[in-house]
């Protein structure tokens, strides 16, 4: 019988293929991790530290530094930091030289709520986050009785403000009065704005602006003490 060389060459070959690849594989997961890179999305680490992050990079109740690659739990490890009430997004990877590299995107805060009993924010996408030891963000103040529930429509109406240029130069904070009803205050001037409930906002913040950049210009809106947002399709005023 004929034997085919090439083929009998082809298969020792391809066996060791296989037992480097396998010898290789064995070899790198019996390495361990060398070191730990954080690295905050667009350089903005504002709120967190990197040794927050740190001590988020946990396994068997340790750092995962000199741990061995093969036991490690990248699902958990990216877990762990995902619980982190200021963590919007993260993602964890190790390389093929043993270094553990984490992902970190922080939460992006649109305004702070002050009540009698605590302080937060409101971050873009409507959750809660605590207040940073590390900075203070320059942000809408929100004060008054504020429930949780309150927080989706508060959310659309910082939001609103925000996506408007001239509101956004204008308006600094906003208090709750009631169940339902709150005022906005200026940035410049003491005029209280009684928004009334947060629904109609196109009309009122189209009023709003109307009425602020005629008094404005002719410079008369010292003359006002309120300015009354409440009644359908009207701006109500009173003066000084």
């Amino acid at each position: 019988m004929k034997v085919n060389r090439n083929y009998i060459k082809g298969v020792i070959l391809l066996l060791l293929v296989v037992f480097l690849l396998g010898f290789s594989n064995k070899k790198n997961n019996r390495k361990k991790v060398r070191d730990v890179t954080i690295e905050f999305e667009g350089g903005n680490n504002l709120f967190m530290s990197y040794q927050m992050v740190n001590k988020l990079l946990i396994q068997n109740g340790a750092t995962v530094k000199n741990q061995a690659k093969s036991v490690i739990d990248l699902h958990l490890l990216e877990t762990n930091v995902l619980s982190h009430p200021m963590v919007e997004d993260a993602a964890i990877f190790l390389t093929i030289d043993g270094l553990l590299k984490a992902k970190v995107k922080q939460r992006t805060p649109i305004a702070r709520v002050l009540t009698n009993s605590k302080s937060y924010y409101i971050d873009k996408q409507a959750e809660i986050m605590p207040l940073s030891e590390n900075y203070s963000a320059r942000v809408l103040l929100i004060s008054g009785d504020i429930k949780k529930k309150d927080i989706p429509k508060l959310h659309f109406l910082v939001t609103t403000i925000l996506k408007d240029e001239f509101l956004k130069k204008q308006l600094i904070g906003v208090q709750k009065i009631s169940n339902e009803e709150f005022i906005l205050t200026m940035r410049v001037g003491n005029q209280k704005i009684f928004l009334g409930k947060i629904q109609n906002l196109n009309q009122k913040f189209k009023n709003l602006k109307s009425f602020l950049s005629e008094t404005m210009t002719d410079k008369t809106i010292d003359n006002y003490t309120s300015i009354n947002l409440k009644y359908n399709g009207q701006v109500v005023c009173a003066k000084k």
